[in-house]
């Protein structure tokens, strides 16, 4: 696919509560297409500290408005940095960069598993897989209730299941303990977030023989797979997993 250096506008920052934001980016010329589970590297300006490019998952696009979504987590300088970004201005991006999530598979039940920031490819890929004729099954972890984002849209595109650490919200505990994993089957799970819930779910997933792509989120500078620091060790050997992936076959990766 092929890929684009673009400036694009900032329409609206949304500040979700203290730790996320969300950026809505729009452009006078149409937006390039896009795959669920793909995402940019955003050139952060006014900084002194910040040189590298930072990774964000493309969190929904909006075809109508000619936007582009980016669901952020402030977890450094850089990230600060673009929190404070105003409507008006410019981001430079480069953009669709990595492998998407396989919704050409044959699967009619598919279960979409976010945690944490993790959340952010989910919505995305739950509208695309709605313009298909499936309709998913999120399930949706955070630690408290005021980390649980958008459940609105996330209903717009399909069915919510929630879990929080507290029991503020949903059922109490981790999305590995939610019911739904005894009361239902699937045949298709799609999950982001942090690595420990992912090989939680992969393992679940073998267990219950149930194919499951996820999304990693390992540390990456380039975008284009040139600089390898974002490495991951997989039965095929190798793979860098912005180039690569970020999307990978559970079965494949040394878990």
């Amino acid at each position: 696919m092929k890929k684009y250096i673009a400036d694009l506008q900032v329409k609206e920052n949304q500040h979700l509560n203290n730790s996320y934001f969300l950026l809505k980016l729009t452009s006078d010329q149409p937006l390039a297409e896009t795959k669920a589970g793909q995402f940019v590297e955003i050139r952060i300006d006014g900084s002194k500290d910040v040189f590298l490019r930072r990774p964000i998952s493309i969190h929904y696009t909006d075809k109508e408005k000619n936007e582009i979504w980016l669901l952020i987590q402030k977890v450094g300088k850089g990230t600060e940095q673009l929190s404070k970004i105003k409507s008006g201005e410019f981001l430079n991006i480069v953009y669709p960069l990595g492998n998407g999530f396989s919704i050409e598979k044959n699967f009619s039940k598919p279960l979409l598993i976010g945690g944490g920031v993790g959340v952010a490819p989910m919505l995305e890929l739950g509208a695309k897989l709605k313009e298909k004729g499936i309709e998913p099954t999120f399930l949706l972890g955070a630690r408290s209730a005021k980390d649980l984002l958008e459940l609105e849209m996330f209903e717009k595109f399909g069915r919510v299941l929630t879990t929080t650490e507290d029991g503020s919200v949903g059922e109490k505990g981790f999305v590995t303990q939610h019911s739904v994993w005894e009361k239902e089957s699937f045949d298709q799970i799609f999950t982001c977030g942090p690595t420990p819930m992912m090989k939680a779910i992969a393992k679940l997933a073998t267990e219950k023989q149930i194919d499951c792509e996820v999304s990693l989120e390992n540390k990456m500078a380039c975008g284009v797979g040139a600089c390898l620091c974002c490495v991951e060790d997989t039965k095929d050997g190798h793979r860098c997993v912005c180039s690569d992936g970020p999307v990978f076959n559970s079965k494949n990766l040394k878990w």
